[in-house]
């Protein structure tokens, strides 16, 4: 088997264990009665309503650029630059996941309308606020690495925008929830790493 075969099989099961891990915690929050999935849902600010409608359709559209863009690469890319790109996607992987199970059932894809969450500062939350995005974005940066084309980069672009975009009206809310509680985390770690 060729290197190109390895890295294209390794970064397909790294991506199942990706999506796999987030439908499990979607469908285990949904027997438990709590909607996970509020993205562009619910009465929120068009503004919000627009970025987490436009965010949603990059996260499920972004493993089909993906998958396109592993089976059809045809651009040159050095060992060196998929192994590095194969660590930074797994570190991403295993990112998410660290958030998405510290979070317990606090875990949601949106902006709830009222709080209905806890302040989760535990965890790998010490290191970083926003895990489960630096993990999407880690893992999108690490597969661009080892399969690049242009309309991979685009995506990969415009959706870590549509990422921060979230974050920051995510910042909005934990603040009017929590106050100075959250300020006072936010004070202490950063946003992203």
């Amino acid at each position: 088997m060729s290197h190109n075969a390895l890295f294209q099989l390794a970064t397909l099961v790294l991506m199942a264990v990706f999506y796999v891990a987030y439908f499990a915690k979607q469908i285990s929050q949904r027997r438990q009665g709590v909607s996970t999935m509020i993205l562009g849902k619910g009465d929120k600010p068009s503004g919000q309503k627009r970025v987490e409608s436009l965010l949603k359709a990059a996260t499920f559209g972004m493993p089909a650029v993906e998958i396109v863009s592993i089976w059809l690469n045809r651009m040159p890319v050095p060992l060196w630059l998929r192994v590095a790109g194969m660590a930074v996607a797994a570190t991403g992987v295993a990112f998410f996941i660290a958030g998405m199970l510290t979070m317990k059932g606090s875990w949601r894809a949106g902006i709830p309308e009222k709080r209905e969450t806890a302040l989760v500062k535990e965890g790998i939350y010490r290191i970083s606020r926003n895990p489960a995005f630096v993990g999407f974005d880690l893992m999108y940066v690490g597969i661009l690495a080892m399969f690049p084309n242009l309309w991979h980069l685009a995506a990969v672009i415009l959706t870590i925008l549509l990422f921060h975009r979230q974050i920051l009206g995510e910042e909005r809310f934990l603040e009017s929830a929590f106050g100075e509680e959250y300020l006072a985390y936010r004070r202490n770690v950063r946003r992203y790493l």
